[in-house]
């Protein structure tokens, strides 16, 4: 699904309901294919629609929460079997080396902490429990970092949405600007670390 169909996600969540929230999550937290998927603006899209009774709010941060921590899980389940051959993999429409070597890097720089800190940055999510596993860190520990980052990024962005939907009025009204804000937020880390390095 591309970004603009997600800009329009109070028609696309009420569609596919709860389980292709799930799924969306599940697939952009650890299959490399699911990189492309805005997370963000969809749980907060979700979390909005859940404050005018479209979707249960309980259900959708626990569901969301599994599927981040599923879906960072079998991304490192990959890394962890796939190792070294990941970086060798030609580019293709679903993988770009690119991404996977980004991740790299920003784990390199942040080390364990990279699985909180990446839920918020696009692209870097998607990869980072999959280099996690293809650096042998251990699982034990990795999931210790894979809960907590997954349960701060669901409950934060669905709770946002939820709690102004219940207190601004007709902010439905303003939800196309509110998540082009959310991307353009999500993509500013990456931006600046790219102006950094280029600087330097």
């Amino acid at each position: 699904m591309s970004l603009l169909l997600f800009l329009k996600a109070t028609e696309i969540i009420p569609a596919f309901g709860l389980f292709g929230i799930f799924l969306a999550i599940f697939a952009e937290s650890g299959l490399f294919f699911g990189f492309f998927l805005p997370g963000d603006s969809l749980l907060f899209t979700a979390g909005l629609l859940a404050s005018e009774g479209q979707l249960n709010i309980v259900v959708l941060i626990i569901g969301t929460f599994l599927a981040a921590v599923l879906g960072d899980s079998v991304g490192y389940a990959f890394g962890k079997r796939v190792g070294p051959r990941l970086f060798k993999r030609p580019d293709s429409f679903f993988f770009k080396k690119e991404y996977a070597e980004r991740a790299e890097k920003f784990y390199e720089r942040h080390g364990k902490s990279t699985i909180i800190l990446a839920r918020f940055i696009p692209i870097i999510r998607t990869f980072a429990p999959i280099i996690a596993g293809v650096g042998q860190m251990k699982y034990r520990i990795f999931l210790g970092y894979n809960v907590v980052g997954g349960l701060i990024w669901t409950v934060l962005l669905c709770s946002l949405g939820y709690f102004l939907g219940k207190t601004a009025p007709n902010i439905d009204k303003y939800l196309l600007p509110i998540i082009l804000g959310i991307i353009i937020l999500s993509f500013l880390p990456p931006i600046f670390q790219y102006w950094r390095n280029k600087k330097n």
